[in-house]
């Protein structure tokens, strides 16, 4: 039995033990606390937008016709799940002002009742996103709206699993954002086709936290990704109820591997680019990050059990899995306030980078 959105936000899942992730580093998986991950998070390349675009939920802008879509929208928890019932999926595009962000959502009974901005929104069928802008798993951004456009901005020093807390007080300062229902919003008495959404998020509201350009520089990658939360609902008296007990559905772009949107490790790549021409091109420095983040994963598991972080990777039995011979060997060093595991990574041309991962996840290089 899973529990509710709001508890799973705020705590942390269970997570696998800690004899089951060793073997699963051996093997050479990458695990996020719940089922393995064997592929990367997704990509899109985001293209500069041809004209200023009106934002009013309908993408019918001849902008709109340039931008791809993202893959349909999937289980939060990745391979192996059910496929969402209705389909799900994204448009992006950017100028020097705005990153623009256009979805649309499949339904044939568009509801919503939450009317009062920053209140939780995914109490109600929702559309959210994520947005990280150096990667580092810290200071990222929230937002999350209804088919009333009625919205819930935050910003999260870090996860909620690493103590974060969200910053309700935050808001995007001149966002613009719009709905559209192709139908008729909380009409039980018809079938709808779904709705709309466009968002205009301004760079400069981004830009305190970013730790990198905003707007961006052609070339470069943010980690963002997009979650629909779905509810069951029956209609009862000429209004749409929630079926009590039934958990909601969390469809999401890039899957996490557990029900928890706030794992930025896992959130997808956008690249930002001029036009059509440009090639969407892979992080590098993935594996060792990944790497990174399954020595963490198991330094909570070891925590949990003993009450303090492992001192060596011989107390994790951790043994790194061969397959990447531009990593050198982690070392694991113990710090005041938890631990520093670090990894080498040799690139193209004997450029060498050297990534870190700390108790809160935050992920950086030299």
């Amino acid at each position: 039995m899973r529990k509710s959105r709001l508890v799973r936000r705020r705590s942390a899942t269970a997570r696998l033990c800690l004899a089951t992730l060793s073997l699963l580093i051996i093997a050479g998986m990458n695990s996020a606390f719940g089922q393995p991950i064997t592929t990367r998070p997704k990509g899109y390349l985001c293209l500069f937008a041809a004209e200023p675009l009106t934002i009013d939920g309908r993408l019918s802008e001849s902008a709109w016709t340039r931008a791809l879509w993202t893959d349909n929208f999937v289980d939060i928890e990745g391979e192996g799940m059910p496929p969402p019932t209705f389909r799900t999926r994204v448009k992006m595009l950017w100028d020097s002002e705005y990153l623009y962000v256009a979805a649309e959502l499949q339904e044939p009974h568009v509801w919503a009742t939450l009317r009062q901005r920053d209140t939780v929104i995914f109490q109600d069928n929702d559309f959210e996103v994520f947005i990280d802008p150096n990667g580092d798993n810290h200071e990222y951004y929230e937002f999350e709206m209804n088919a009333l456009n009625t919205g819930w901005d935050l910003f999260l020093p870090k996860p909620y699993r690493d103590g974060g807390p969200p910053v309700d007080s935050w808001d995007i300062v001149g966002l613009r954002t719009a709905v559209h229902v192709a139908g008729t919003l909380n009409a039980a008495s018809d079938v709808d086709t779904g709705w709309s959404v466009e968002l205009a998020i301004p760079w400069q509201s981004l830009l305190t936290y970013a730790h990198c350009p905003a707007p961006p520089e052609i070339g470069d990658s943010w980690r963002i990704n997009f979650s629909r939360v779905e509810w069951d609902v029956r209609i009862e008296d000429g209004h749409y109820r929630k079926i009590p007990g039934r958990p909601e559905h969390n469809w999401v772009w890039s899957p996490q591997g557990v029900v928890d949107m706030h794992r930025p490790e896992r959130w997808g790549y956008v690249q930002f680019a001029d036009d059509a021409s440009g090639l969407f091109l892979a992080d590098s420095a993935w594996g060792a990050k990944e790497l990174l983040m399954q020595i963490y994963e198991l330094q909570r598991d070891y925590r949990t059990a003993h009450g303090t972080w492992a001192e060596s990777l011989k107390d994790l039995r951790f043994r790194q899995p061969p397959g990447d011979d531009r990593l050198g060997q982690v070392t694991l060093q113990a710090a005041p306030d938890g631990y520093e595991a670090a990894v080498t990574l040799r690139l193209a041309g004997k450029h060498v980078q050297r990534w870190h991962v700390r108790q809160d996840s935050k992920l950086w290089r030299d």
